[in-house]
């Protein structure tokens, strides 16, 4: 079956603008490479021509460094949610697996991207969600899950209870979708919250409330889990390539 992947790459980054330093957030560079170099190797398994890359903020620098690949323009950043409906259009029409990843996130390999696509095809579900243990303390959602273990919802870390902070499995933000159940969820994001956003972690719960099937992919991800947000999260990652490649 063929798959496509929509990769996350508008954002501009504020808190990694540093003095002399104007750049995308994922064309900033760990070990000479910009950010989304690692992410793209990651999931080389999809052919550029089916994977679409959301650009915002200086788009003419990802366009001009990733040729081959398909482009879609976030005008304005209103959500993770809002970035996956930038693409709908070079998505197209059918009925097939779309990855949606980050293009931040270059610790994450390729393994755990296979393995939730895998997951994602064996079950049928509507959805997979990557969810991830480690041992960093990060603001990530928290994987609420019912009696039977299945899938319930995500709590972000701001409103998560006491009891929920203690629960280790995070959400990590990458999931698999079915096209023909994302597509007509989007059009349900709300973005009645204090950012005005439209999230991407909602649409989950809006297909398991429509009785359609939600997957879990877990894996131990330690620091493959880090995106890059600050400087200090740069500087972290760079060393974790470097360590990988000695």
């Amino acid at each position: 079956m063929s798959i496509k992947a929509v990769v996350l790459a508008a954002g501009k980054g504020t808190r990694l603008q540093t003095e002399g330093v104007d750049l995308p957030k994922v064309m900033r560079r760990a070990l000479d490479q910009p950010l989304l170099h690692y992410v793209l190797d990651a999931i080389r398994f999809i052919p550029p021509k089916d994977t679409i890359i959301v650009v915002g903020y200086q788009k003419e620098k990802v366009i001009e460094h990733f040729p081959g690949y398909v482009f879609a323009e976030q005008v304005e950043q209103l959500g993770t949610g809002h970035a996956v409906m930038a693409a709908e259009a070079a998505l197209g029409t059918g009925d097939f697996p779309v990855l949606v990843c980050y293009g931040d996130m270059p610790l994450l390999r390729r393994e755990a991207y296979e393995e939730l696509v895998q997951r994602h095809l064996d079950e049928q579900n509507a959805c997979t969600i990557l969810t991830g243990t480690t041992d960093l303390s990060l603001p990530f959602g928290r994987i609420i899950r019912d009696a039977a273990g299945n899938f319930q919802e995500v709590v972000e870390d701001r409103d998560c209870t006491p009891e929920q902070k203690a629960i280790d499995e995070l959400n990590v933000g990458v999931y698999v979708f079915q096209s023909s159940a994302l597509l007509p969820a989007l059009g349900k994001l709300g973005n009645e919250n204090s950012q005005g956003e439209y999230y991407l972690t909602d649409v989950p719960a809006i297909l398991k409330a429509q009785g359609l099937p939600i997957g879990i992919c877990k894996r131990n991800l330690g620091l493959e889990i880090v995106g890059v947000n600050t400087v200090e999260q740069l500087v972290e990652v760079e060393e974790a390539l470097k360590a990988r490649l000695s």
